[in-house]
Parts: structure tokens; sequence; C-alpha cells
């Protein structure tokens, strides 16, 4: 079974995690928070530079500094 398979949002209207703004991106990340595979999620966005939505519970402009953040340690 993958991490996919796994996933709290699993059968969630996809546009819950698609919000306009920073600011709409809690109803998901109230999802991701209780999820078993927000870690596997997370790392697949940073790794795959997912644009779009929430993913493991950060939202892209999170996850952006994120990826900045690595950059540095590196």
């Amino acid at each position: 079974m993958t991490w996919r398979q796994r996933a709290a949002c699993r059968g969630i209207d996809p546009a819950v995690f698609y919000p306009a703004s920073d600011e709409e991106a809690q109803p998901a990340k109230a999802i991701c928070a209780q999820c078993p595979v927000r870690q596997p999620c997370l790392e697949y966005a940073l790794v795959n530079r997912e644009r779009d939505g929430v993913w493991g519970g950060a939202t892209e402009r999170e996850r952006r500094r994120m990826v900045r953040q690595r950059r540095k340690s590196a």
C-alpha cells in the first residue's frame, strides 16, 4: 500500500487542498495534521517541486521556505 492510499485526504474534495490564499488553508492543514503519512506527502511535494496546494500540511509559500533552508544547510 502506498502512502497515497493511506492518506487522510483520500476521498475529500481536492478543492479543499487548493485554497485561494494561505489564510484559507486551515481546513486542509487540519486534515494533514491528523494524517499518518504527512511526512512522506510533504517530502514528495518538496522533491517534486509541487507548486500549488497544501501538501503534508504546508502551503506553497511554506514549502518554498523549506527548500531555501535546505539549500542553505547543504
